[in-house]
């Protein structure tokens, strides 16, 4: 028994290094265009958030700004010659408690829906919202449970950046949306303030 724990212990401390290894920091990371892209405003509703359990407690408010700060570090980088907007709306989570490791490693996870609105058409692109269930990160941490190794604004965090990126695969695999518009109207570069 003592040796299987053992030979665990040391596979997840391997694979927490090689995750560690092969991480490359967001903003080192190459922005490869995405059509005529370019967000201007970055909004996040948390109105009607559920908190699922068992879960930590997030007001809501952290969860606006972690989102907010996560959608406008990774779709923030495009600088592209038209103006859109996204909307993100938290709609539920669940922030993994401590639990018995390995038998019921609780996992982290949040429910989102996202929209996209064309600013010089003046409207929303995609007709209904598109809702994302956005689980924490593959680690070792989910492997002994999240709860038991990481703080509550680190878990949120991570689920944060984890909703920026499955955005911005999203709005990527509809990159016909931001194609150049033929009349060419783009809006000048300075009127495109980021969102605060």
């Amino acid at each position: 028994m003592i040796r299987s724990s053992r030979r665990l212990l040391l596979l997840a401390s391997l694979v927490a290094l090689a995750a560690c290894a092969g991480k490359t920091p967001l903003s080192e990371e190459p922005v490869e265009p995405m059509g005529e892209f370019r967000l201007v405003h970055n909004i996040v509703t948390v109105n009607n958030i559920q908190k699922v359990q068992p879960s930590r407690d997030v007001p809501p408010q952290e969860w606006d700004d972690a989102v907010t700060e996560a959608i406008q570090a990774r779709l923030g980088r495009y600088e592209g010659s038209q103006m859109y907007h996204l909307g993100v709306n938290i709609l539920g989570y669940s922030v993994a408690v401590p639990g018995v490791p390995v038998l019921l490693a609780p996992k982290s996870v949040v429910v989102v829906e996202a929209s996209v609105w064309d600013d010089a058409k003046g409207g929303k692109i995609n007709e209904k919202p598109r809702r994302f269930t956005v689980f924490e990160s593959a680690s070792p941490d989910l492997f002994i449970g999240s709860g038991l190794t990481k703080t509550k604004d680190e878990q949120v965090a991570n689920l944060a950046a984890n909703v920026a990126l499955q955005v911005e695969k999203w709005l990527r695999e509809n990159e016909e949306w931001f194609a150049k518009r033929p009349d060419g109207t783009a809006a000048p570069r300075q009127q495109a303030a980021a969102a605060p």
